[in-house]
């Protein structure tokens, strides 16, 4: 059962990444759910570099974003129109991007992307449930890319 939902369209240009981020925090404060500030901190990471990559990756036109709140998660897709699928993986310590999925993995308890009629979703899902008994994992093994 779904309970809230935040579905947003944003030009895939920089801004976007402040305003996606913005608008979600507001949304999902404003949801009678008692999250808790590690969920919230965590949607608010994992938003952030989902629309970058999407930004990043998407060759211009729109992206979009929903934000779902279920009983067992926080849920967050974000589309754009580049088919490719991002392959997770860590940079070379010399480069000044490539951790964003790597970060993701290590927020999120799931995780993933597929392929879309118009593009491909980007999708991660951070459990409602807090404290000691949460757990976070890495898939891996990661590869240090090599450029």
């Amino acid at each position: 059962m779904e309970a809230h939902r935040l579905t947003l369209s944003l030009p895939a240009a920089p801004p976007a990444v402040t305003a996606a981020r913005h608008k979600a925090v507001e949304a999902i404060q404003g949801w009678t759910a008692d999250l808790g500030s590690e969920v919230v901190h965590t949607a608010e990471l994992v938003i952030s570099e989902l629309v970058t990559n999407a930004v990043r990756y998407a060759g211009g036109g729109h992206i979009s974003m929903t934000v779902r709140l279920t009983e067992a998660a926080l849920e967050v897709d974000v589309c754009d129109t580049n088919p490719a699928l991002p392959q997770p993986g860590l940079p070379d310590e010399h480069s000044e991007n490539g951790r964003g999925l790597f970060l993701v993995a290590a927020l999120a308890d799931r995780y993933g992307a597929e392929p879309t009629p118009t593009g491909k979703r980007c999708w991660a899902q951070i459990a409602r449930a807090t404290g000691p008994g949460r757990r976070i994992t890495v898939p891996l093994p990661l590869q240090r890319s090599r450029s």
